[in-house]
Formats: structure tokens, sequence, C-alpha cells
């Protein structure tokens, strides 16, 4: 559902600077359904209630929007919420902005992990774990500061994202439908990365040719054909149940369960 046109309330910097704080919060709502949409709807409230004042369907479907699947890298996501807090200040269509979500926080989570995760804190920690050994108080202290920074780093990095998206308004306007469906195919393709990392489904039965040779099901039948088809199926079998039938996300959680208990027993799986 596109949202009216009518003119909306502009963020503060201070809106922004909360933004960032807020960020914090990201991951406090983990879950499997979602991810991170609790915590990161929960960082949003305020810009959003301030962005759409009396405009109350507005605000619902904004909610709604952020209340999708994500999961990003919790340091780098103040600059997603920036870019998402200046398209919805400014009007843009609710496709695009949830497109433009969609596509960018599988990749902004491989850029901010490998910063994060895998250099800057490694790198701290390997220099001030040498020196907390050698019984130096630098060791943690160094450690707190460089995590503290870290922390503070969320709100010029919000601010960036809100900056960022701002000065891009004219050029999604202008290009609005390319942007659009350049978002949508990418975002199709961090879907489709998440299904075959998260989504794992293995065939161990074997077949017996012969009392010396057995064929694999998996590798040499399904892997062949389509590698990580069941997966795949799988989860467009699970998204037809939850569209089209409405049947409740934790039932299909439930029954994913329950078939990979009984099909592991079996050895099927």
């Amino acid at each position: 559902m596109e949202s009216n046109k009518t003119t909306r309330n502009k963020l503060s910097k201070k809106d922004i600077t909360k933004l960032g704080l807020l960020s914090l919060f990201n991951q406090s709502g983990m879950n499997y359904q979602r991810m991170q949409a609790d915590g990161w709807t929960l960082a949003m409230i305020p810009s959003l209630k301030k962005i759409y004042g009396e405009d109350k369907n507005g605000l619902i479907d904004a909610l709604k929007a952020n209340l999708q699947f994500i999961n990003t890298n919790n340091y780098a996501a103040p600059l997603l919420m920036g870019l998402g807090a200046s398209l919805e200040e400014n009007n843009e269509n609710r496709s695009t902005i949830d497109s433009l979500r969609v596509a960018l926080f599988g990749p902004i989570a491989g850029i901010g992990d490998a910063i994060t995760w895998f250099t800057i804190l490694p790198i701290v920690a390997g220099i001030t774990a040498s020196f907390a050994q050698q019984g130096s108080i630098l060791g943690p202290l160094v450690f707190f500061i460089v995590y503290f920074a870290m922390f503070l780093a969320r709100i010029p990095i919000a601010h960036l994202g809100y900056s960022a998206g701002t000065h891009a308004i004219s050029k999604i306007h202008e290009n609005s439908a390319i942007v659009a469906h350049a978002a949508s195919v990418l975002g199709c393709t961090v879907i489709g990365g998440l299904i075959a990392t998260y989504v794992q489904i293995d065939v161990v039965t074997k077949i017996h040719v012969t009392a010396s040779h057995t064929i694999s099901i998996q590798k040499q039948f399904f892997d062949n054909i389509f590698p990580n088809i069941l997966p795949l199926g799988y989860t467009f079998f699970l998204y037809w149940l939850l569209k089209k039938k409405n049947v409740n996300p934790v039932t299909l959680i439930v029954l994913t369960f329950l078939l990979s208990i009984l099909l592991s027993w079996m050895g099927i799986l």
C-alpha cells in the first residue's frame, strides 16, 4: 500500500542521534522468524512517530514494513536505519523503501562483519591480551575504550546514513522505477543467499546398487540436478502455506521441528 503524498515532519539532528543510540537494541528481540525485526522496529519507532505525526495509517504501514525479516551487522545497522528514516521523511514510495532495505541489509552485514568482527576487534583483542598477560592495566583499559568508541560510532554512522539518503532523494525520484527494480533483484539475490545459508536439508539415505557400491541420493542425485534444491523447495512450500493458506508462522516452525526429528529418526535426513 502506497503512503499518501502529504508533507511529513522533518527529523532534527537530535532525532538522528537518538536513532543511533536506540540502534543498540537492534538485536534485543532476536528470533528465528524475523531475526532482528523487533529490535530494529523498536529503534525506528520514535523517528517514524515524528515523521508521520497524525497520519496513523501511514505510521501503521511503516511499522508493518519495518517488522519484516532483517538480519544485518549490529554496528552498521544505524547506517541503514538513517537511510530508511530519510526515505520515509521524504515521502518515497513504500515499495522503494522496502526494496532498498531488503537489498542492502545483506551487503551491509558483510561489510560490517568484515570491519568489526574480523578486523578491528580481533586485532585490538590480540594486542590488549598480550598487555593483560604481562599484568598491564592497559590491556583491559584499551579494549574497553575501543569497544566504547564503537558504541559511540553508532551516532555518526546514523547521521551518515541519513545524509546519504537525503542527498540521494533526487536521484531516486529521477530513476524510481530503475532503483526499485534493481533493489528488488538484489533483494531476491540476498534472500536466495540466506536460504542457502540458513536452510540446510541433506538426505543421508543411500541406494545399495551392489554389495560394494552405493549411490548417495544427496550428492549424486539432488546436487547434480540443482544444488540446494531441497532447501529452496521447502522454503517456497512454507511461503505458500504462509501466504496462500494463512498458516500461523509458529505452526510452521513446530512442523519443521517435527519433520526434522521424524525424518532424522527414520534415517532419511
